[in-house]
């Protein structure tokens, strides 16, 4: 367990390292656009000193002139230096977001399979949107610009002492409001992302459910839960914006009280004959410019917690993916399926769902899986084909165990229809080829057709170019069932697992799911079904029952439906009235 976390941290820092890394020489120019854009600030300055302390006792005009295009010249550059610099930060965000992307997608995907999931989901996705927000801000120019404060402050020193200090409480004073502001909106800032993640994850189950919200008068009541949600979030936020707000307003009157500090003291210090009235505007421009990166700090504060809320979760989201070595390139399987003692826990729980099953099917065998409702067929079909990991045992193709298979690899050779259909939204064609952009017409006819939708299809406005919409929403629940059957038979998988195949179909179904599995069978391939209804089971030759996760029998089918339909068994299982196997 420890040798798996340790593998896991190193993933995680090495996909953040590489991210950052990706990054570095453009944080680097940035280092240096900022140390030219800090130096060429002082031309204000410097310029104001001038021509107070210069020009005008001299009363030249050519040395005005030649000033005044002096620092349009300078000025000029550093505006050039400064677009360049918020565009490289914009860059950078994007970099970031592609270099984590991959790991992110592949988080989002693995992780409602191996722990119970909160919320949509979706939250990795905000993170890097927040992240890649910040950084396209003023944000990062004002932390760019903060180690640039004790050159603006020395100079302040340098025209006097006393304008020295007064620049420095004022800089101190700032940098306890940036310490306040921190302290008042970490926990609002931290505890709004949570309830930001409740809230769209109940709008979402709502949009996916609003016909039984509608149909069954339970749209108020969803809406009030979400208006509590909804309102947690706002609480937060308010509290988070007013503290930034307020504390963000009293920073910039205690920066204008400090310029004007800064002028009153230089206007003694010119009384006294200790300075020149250019040190008094040239100095009260340096102070601004000094405490203008904190000021800028505490506005975007709330945005700088957000983002580095957002870079640890996604540090922590990395941390808890299984690192994949590079597998070996098996060869395709064509033998044989082995079931050694697997036993299967759900995600996040601890409770033993299927308890030591144990099958060998060969080429060609079909095999049945029956049993009660809660009986562990389902998570028993998700654990073959890898959807689920075993607490114990293994699951072999040809031998190998199925971990030393790349799931996209093993994938073309697994042919998988769940319990809950689920399509994508696209066309018929893209669903049934899985996507693949290289899928060739002739497969994709040849899926449809050995599931006996190929005439189906053609009669679709644009055939197999029809769009299906979101979770195939164009499509009645048993077209949904026959195209995701066409999809599992895509290809022609060595394996092919259906859960409850038929729940959805008619008559004319139940024969192009029977036809399906004789030609999985001629073509060497192997057929698990889970199944409730006999019709499904018309083309097995093995048949395992099961009952409370354990195997009750298994065996010729003939044979085994006789043992489990005696009188006494436990858990027995018995054809009810309606054609449907149902416990005694």
């Amino acid at each position: 367990m420890t040798q798996t976390l340790s593998r896991s941290d190193e993933l995680s820092k090495s996909l953040l390292k590489t991210a950052i890394s990706a990054s570095r020489r453009g944080f680097l120019a940035i280092g240096v656009f900022t140390a030219v854009i800090n130096i060429l600030m002082l031309t204000g300055s410097f310029f104001m000193l001038q021509v107070y302390d210069r020009v005008i006792p001299s009363r030249s005009l050519p040395t005005l002139a030649g000033l005044v295009v002096l620092v349009i010249i300078l000025y000029a550059f550093q505006g050039v230096l400064d677009a360049i610099r918020g565009r490289l930060l914009v860059r950078i965000g994007g970099v970031l977001g592609d270099q984590l992307s991959a790991g992110v997608y592949d988080a989002i995907v693995q992780l409602p399979l191996s722990s119970q999931s909160h919320g949509d989901g979706l939250q990795p996705v905000r993170d890097i949107d927040q992240i890649r927000g910040f950084l396209s801000g003023l944000g990062p120019t004002a932390l760019f610009d903060l180690p640039w404060m004790p050159l603006y402050l020395g100079l302040c020193f340098a025209f006097h002492f006393w304008i020295g200090i007064a620049a420095l409480i004022g800089a101190l004073l700032l940098i306890a409001v940036t310490l306040l502001t921190d302290a008042l909106t970490r926990s609002p800032v931290k505890a709004s992302s949570g309830f930001a993640s409740a809230r769209m994850s109940l709008l979402e189950a709502s949009r996916r459910n609003a016909e039984v919200l509608r149909s069954m008068g339970m749209k108020g009541r969803l809406f009030a839960r979400w208006s509590k949600s909804n309102q947690q979030y706002l609480d937060t936020q308010r509290e988070a914006a007013d503290a930034a707000g307020g504390l963000g307003a009293a920073s910039r009157v205690m920066r204008m009280m400090l310029q004007s500090a800064v002028l009153a003291v230089g206007a003694y210090l010119v009384i006294n004959q200790q300075a020149t009235a250019g040190v008094i505007i040239a100095s009260s421009i340096l102070t601004s410019r000094s405490l203008a990166p904190i000021e800028l700090a505490i506005a975007n504060w709330k945005g700088l917690l957000s983002a580095l809320q957002s870079w640890k979760r996604l540090s922590e989201l990395l941390n808890r993916l299984t690192p994949a070595a590079p597998p070996m390139v098996l060869p395709a399987p064509k033998k044989q399926l082995s079931v050694e003692g697997v036993s299967i826990t759900p995600a996040g729980l601890q409770k033993l769902v299927v308890n030591n099953v144990s099958f060998r099917l060969e080429a060609g065998q079909a095999l049945g899986i029956i049993g009660p409702s809660a009986s562990g067929k389902s998570s028993l079909a998700r654990a073959i084909v890898g959807v689920w990991q075993t607490a114990r045992g293994k699951v072999r193709f040809d031998g190998a165990a199925i971990q030393q298979w790349d799931a996209e690899m093993l994938g073309q050779y697994i042919g998988y229809l769940p319990q809950d259909v689920e399509l994508f939204d696209g066309s018929v064609a893209e669903n049934i080829a899985r996507f693949d952009p290289d899928a060739q017409s002739p497969a994709i006819i040849e899926a449809a057709q050995a599931a006996g939708i190929h005439e189906m299809i053609v009669q679709f406005p644009d055939g197999y170019q029809t769009i299906i919409g979101e979770s195939g929403a164009a499509l009645s629940a048993g077209q949904r069932q026959r195209v995701a059957l066409a999809r599992a038979l895509f290809g022609s998988p060595f394996l092919v697992v259906l859960d409850e195949p038929n729940s959805n179909l008619d008559a004319e179904g139940d024969r192009a799911l029977a036809q399906a599995v004789a030609g999985i069978r001629s073509r060497g391939g192997i057929v698990i079904i889970v199944a409730h209804r006999p019709a499904a089971l018309a083309g097995v030759d093995l048949i395992l029952a099961m009952s409370n996760g354990e195997m009750q029998a298994y065996g010729p089918k003939d044979e085994v439906l006789k043992k489990v339909l005696e009188p006494n068994r436990i858990a027995p299982v018995r054809p009810s009235s309606s054609g449907t196997l149902a416990k005694a």
